[in-house]
């Protein structure tokens, strides 16, 4: 059963709430891709965002690696021939999630304090940095489309584990000046 429920309002709490309603309702239209009213009445004016430079350093995190076996026993029947790690390693990115607006220039320091080589690889950027262990990489480019992008390490040997994400949104969605 659907009750409803009557609710009055004086005229000076609807002054004060209606605008806030109205204020988050174009918010939220606008944030799920629809079109404000503010929007709607200037089509022309032009979204006022400058494309930034964005510099994020990366670094590789060895989550459960053959060195750890020393310390952690029970990881000899996981990398053993058979076992659920079998010929694989589990690496991380910190950060995992890199964040920027379509038309933004994104600069990468990919900081590897492992032995182990890495290829980083943005494929839909064309994002290539081979990496011996120990060392610094960098990669630079320009994010001209938007969407979820995942980075992963080529490595076979570290597939499907180390992999992160891009977002990349529209420069509608930027703080507008």
């Amino acid at each position: 059963m659907v009750r409803f429920v009557k609710m009055s309002f004086s005229k000076r709490t609807l002054l004060l709430v209606l605008p806030t309603l109205a204020l988050a309702g174009a918010v939220l239209t606008t944030a799920c891709g629809g079109t404000s009213a503010t929007a709607q009445s200037n089509p022309t004016q032009a979204p006022s965002y400058t494309p930034q430079t964005h510099e994020f350093t990366v670094s590789i995190v060895p989550l459960v690696v053959h060195e750890q076996q020393s310390f952690a026993d029970y990881l000899a029947k996981d990398f053993a021939p058979g076992g659920v790690l079998d010929g694989k390693e589990i690496y991380g990115y910190s950060p995992s999630t890199l964040v920027v607006y379509e038309g933004d220039t994104v600069n990468i320091t990919w900081v590897n304090p492992t032995d182990d080589t890495h290829i980083n690889v943005i494929p839909d950027f064309q994002v290539n940095v081979s990496q011996d262990g120990e060392s610094t990489a960098h990669s630079s480019f320009v994010a001209n489309k938007v969407g979820t992008f995942t980075f992963v390490c080529a490595e076979a040997e570290h597939s499907p584990y180390m992999w992160g994400q891009l977002v990349v949104l529209p420069d509608s969605a930027a703080p507008q000046k």
